[in-house]
């Protein structure tokens, strides 16, 4: 099967049955080599014409996908996703989604280079906050006008008056836009999600080199969602107790949520209490008590990591500036300009009204990412990515973690295309400048300084 290629966009239009038993819709060789000689911005797989489809049916097309994906600067992925099919490729490939899905080959043209500027008003949604922040932000560098629903009745009511705009996004994911390892965070707090039977397969399905890059970067309450745990045995406690004594040495706090004890027994509450861990019956009680969060977060002196700066991370700052300077450009548009750059600790001249992130990368190479923003540029983001002006400093922080997000994939993306594979922590917000200086203390690192419109803005690369 051959791609149609029309307005630099490739398209593989299969028909009927899609599965295993159907060789005729099989991609051959021949069909991946055609397709990557073609100049196309989208390589997509529409499925408007697919009446069946299982797993094996699409794998063909996902194999296809990752071949072509580390020679071809193309979005891949499928179109034309009514809900029950966005629904069944969702389930079938969970948070394994290394494509993205359209749905309709009209909303996949939003995102092509080849139909830039076209200013169309576009309303979109997804139960994803980092989703409809990654659209929000590409549909504008694509000279778009996206209006984002933060829910789902509000998006239904703003739907219910299509003919205000030339298109309407749901059902829809993009590909590479961000990083969650079975995690997610909330007012600076990671959050894991456990079930079942814990027991000592704990050891190798928690990631504690992710933990352990968390807590580098100043994250200090982790909190493990147990609303579905139904037991666990000795070699779990054993784990969580010293999980909690490791945490305690960066001044951090580990909850349970949700846990009960009807099948557990008592004595494993007070060993686990006693190894420094709390237990809350709601997730609310911690969450929407902003004392008590802002409490857990303050950070101290980080004397754990003295890891030093050196020239195979340095060789990479290109990649890492080009992904933050291109998707602060699309911010406020605004091209960039480079003040400075110096190799020293960390120096922020001004200290009042600036507000920061920093986000842990590992694997070929490891380090930390520090971005210390001017209120005026947060409070830009806010107005693109939420349609509204805000002065809350927690909105404006949040929104801040998802911008960082979004950068986060680009320096992953980057770097991918040079064969240097990483895995990164979600953001770590502040608010205060003091708890970044306590977590950077000392830490000597690469600094940019940075200009947007007469806003200054930091970049720190360190170890």
């Amino acid at each position: 099967m051959r791609a149609v290629l029309k307005d630099g966009v490739a398209i593989f239009k299969p028909q009927g049955f899609l599965d295993s038993n159907n060789s005729e819709y099989f991609v051959s060789i021949d069909d991946i080599k055609a397709t990557i000689k073609l100049e196309a911005s989208l390589i997509l797989v529409s499925l408007e014409k697919v009446i069946f489809f299982n797993k094996n049916g699409l794998d063909n097309f996902v194999k296809m996908f990752q071949k072509i994906a580390p020679s071809h600067n193309a979005i891949l992925g499928f179109c034309d996703c009514d809900d029950k099919k966005y629904t069944a490729i969702t389930q079938f490939y969970k948070n394994n989604l290394t494509f993205s899905l359209f749905n309709s080959l009209q909303t996949a043209l939003l995102f092509s280079s080849n139909y830039k500027n076209e200013g169309k008003t576009v309303l979109l949604y997804s139960e994803d906050k980092s989703q409809r922040t990654a659209m929000a932000i590409e549909l504008h560098n694509f000279g778009h006008n996206p209006i984002i629903a933060q829910s789902e009745k509000e998006f239904l009511e703003k739907k219910s008056n299509n003919s205000l705009y030339d298109v309407i996004i749901e059902k829809t994911f993009l590909a590479q836009v961000g990083e969650t390892i079975s995690t997610r965070v909330s007012g600076n707090a990671i959050i894991y999600t456990v079930s079942s039977f814990l027991d000592s397969n704990l050891d190798s399905t928690f990631n504690m080199q992710y933990h352990k890059n968390s807590l580098t970067i100043g994250f200090r309450l982790f909190i493990f969602d147990a609303y579905k745990v139904a037991a666990m045995n000795i070699h779990a406690l054993d784990f969580f107790s010293k999980l909690s004594f490791f945490s305690a040495e960066y001044n951090a706090t580990i909850c349970f949520v949700g846990l009960t004890f009807n099948k557990i027994p008592p004595a494993f509450k007070e060993t686990l209490e006693g190894s420094g861990i709390l237990f809350y019956k709601e997730m609310d009680d911690i969450l929407k008590n902003r004392e008590l969060l802002d409490e857990f977060s303050k950070t101290t002196s980080n004397i754990q990591n003295k890891k030093s700066i050196n020239k195979k991370i340095i060789l990479e700052l290109p990649n890492f500036i080009d992904a933050t300077v291109s998707t602060i450009e699309m911010m406020t548009n605004t091209d960039a300009k480079k003040d400075a750059l110096a190799i020293n600790t960390l120096f922020v001249d001004k200290q009042d009204g600036e507000i920061a992130s920093s986000i842990a990368f590992y694997g070929d190479i490891d380090g930390i990412i520090v971005f210390i923003f001017p209120r005026t540029i947060a409070k830009k983001a806010c107005g693109l990515l939420l349609g509204e002006q805000t002065d809350d400093i927690y909105m404006i922080l949040d929104t801040l973690a998802e911008l960082v997000n979004i950068v986060a994939g680009k320096i992953k993306t980057l770097l991918a295309g040079q064969n240097i594979d990483i895995n990164i922590t979600l953001p770590r917000t502040y608010a205060n400048m003091d708890d970044l200086l306590n977590i950077i203390e000392n830490k000597k690192g690469v600094q940019v300084d940075l200009e947007f419109d007469n806003d200054k803005f930091l970049f720190f690369l360190t170890r």
